[in-house]
């Protein structure tokens, strides 16, 4: 592809000039389009996500109603525990697994990894791919093995905090890492096949990588973030990774972590961007709950980033954390076009 052509993401990620930055919405793939939430009606969560057109119908929405530059798959992060053997379904109030790891007595024991429970997700990949719109990248995606491995231990009660999980992590460190293990070995074979599909970007969510104090995030779980790094990258794929919350940690993320790192809202990017590698890229970090605001306060505060726009031609725009539920729909169309038509000052 030549640079008319080669869609305006993927000439950022591969350190191209751009006349803008590229954008797109964590949870953009439903959560606030009306069209989205019409479809639910008629299908549970699994269902969609188990059905390869109404995945790819809903994974390609935002493209259509927002006009964002890529599209992300639809699908969860918890697709990887449901491989490795535990009971997993998707109610209407989450997902619930029938019996959290931190209530086993063996938490090693009845893990069964089994990739051809994700091959649903390989069909879903390749109908995009068919149906996508021209010069729409499509996004590939996994949960970090700290974020995936809470759920596991804790399940869904009182998910904010997890406190079964961490306290499990304090006191087995040597079962923590076993786990780390086969998690990462199967999002690795995760990662890859999603490639071998069709998907050109992996973004690999750490939601809640600001749990634990850094040093025991960086001995028991970066690790694993460089195993998946590299994975995706032998596929000659660009690797985005987002760990919320690590604060004044992004200054450890050097280049064999990631391609662009996305930064959340509790972090300004000008201040990430003296902490991270220079050869790192960044994305981010629009507070998602701006855009409950009025449309002329969200102006205001969005111009405040034409000027590190302007500077930075390796960031990609995107939000601190996904999208709300309940966020207003015309508002997000309003941040979509307001990217689109702002004069950035790129001399490109």
């Amino acid at each position: 592809m030549d640079n008319k052509t080669e869609p305006i993401l993927l000439q950022t990620l591969r350190g191209k000039a751009t006349s803008r930055p590229p954008f797109w919405f964590m949870r953009q793939a439903g959560r606030v389009l009306p069209n989205y939430l019409k479809l639910k009606e008629n299908y549970t969560f699994w269902q969609m996500m188990q059905n390869p057109k109404v995945a790819a119908e809903v994974t390609l929405m935002p493209v259509y109603d927002l006009g964002v530059d890529a599209a992300i798959l639809f699908s969860d992060i918890l697709v990887i525990p449901y491989a490795l053997g535990m009971g997993l379904d998707f109610t209407d109030a989450g997902p619930v697994f029938e019996k959290p790891l931190a209530q086993r007595s063996n938490p090693l024991e009845g893990l069964n990894p089994d990739p051809s429970k994700l091959e649903y997700i390989y069909k879903v990949v390749d109908e995009i791919i068919k149906t996508r719109p021209e010069n729409t990248p499509l996004i590939g995606f996994c949960g970090a093995p700290l974020t995936v491995l809470l759920f596991m231990l804790q399940g869904l009660g009182r998910k904010g905090d997890f406190p079964d999980a961490v306290k499990f992590i304090y006191q087995n460190k040597e079962a923590t890492k076993r786990l780390v293990e086969e998690l990462t070995e199967l999002s690795v074979v995760y990662a890859q096949e999603q490639i071998n599909h069709g998907v050109e970007v992996f973004q690999l969510f750490d939601t809640h990588a600001g749990l634990i104090p850094f040093d025991l995030y960086k001995e028991l779980f970066l690790p694993a973030t460089e195993k998946i790094a590299e994975a995706v990258r032998a596929k000659e794929v660009p690797f985005i990774f987002f760990p919320k919350g690590l604060g004044s940690g992004i200054g450890a993320i050097t280049p064999e972590y990631c391609d662009f790192l996305s930064i959340d809202w509790q972090t300004s990017l000008q201040t990430a961007r003296k902490l991270v590698h220079q050869e790192v890229g960044l994305q981010g970090n629009i507070d998602p709950r701006l855009l409950f605001a009025p449309q002329q306060e969200m102006e205001k505060t969005l111009e405040s980033y034409i000027e590190f726009g302007r500077k930075n031609q390796n960031w990609i725009f995107n939000l601190g954390h996904g999208f709300i539920p309940g966020l207003p729909y015309e508002n997000a169309k309003f941040l979509a076009d307001w990217v689109k038509n702002t004069d950035w000052k790129r001399n490109s």
